[in-house]
């Protein structure tokens, strides 16, 4: 089965496995996928994630977090999408609810928050916002 967005689909599976109380939620896996859930625990959004081998086919499966029965993640949404590309200079980079949230950036030195681009001076494609 081939996506047209696969981040999206990632983003629409960890909001509906949210809405839904699950414990995890499994994806099939990329590399790219893999560095945007390292960033997610990273920054105390997930739980754990981890990458299941299994008849060619490589599963991504993220531990989904909760806060007395709350989700930690409240939003996450797509910025830039394959029909409509975002990118921002390190100076113009958002702050998601006032630096309460984060962004997560596709730069050149690699997938990275906000905070982080905006340490290491460089800009990028905005992937989507986590609040």
């Amino acid at each position: 089965m081939s996506l047209s967005d696969p981040i999206g689909d990632m983003i629409a599976r960890l909001k509906n496995s949210q809405m839904r109380s699950h414990k995890k939620v499994e994806l099939p896996s990329s590399k790219f996928k893999t560095k945007i859930a390292e960033i997610l625990k990273s920054e105390g959004y997930i739980v754990d994630f981890e990458v299941k081998a299994e008849n060619n086919k490589s599963n991504l499966q993220i531990s989904l977090k909760y806060n007395s029965g709350n989700p930690v993640i409240s939003s996450i949404e797509r910025v830039s999408k394959p029909g409509r590309r975002v990118f921002s200079s390190a100076e113009s980079l958002p702050k998601v609810n006032n630096g309460l949230g984060i962004a997560i950036i596709s730069t050149p030195k690699g997938v990275m928050t906000d905070i982080d681009a905006r340490k290491q001076k460089v800009g990028g494609e905005i992937i989507c916002k986590v609040f």
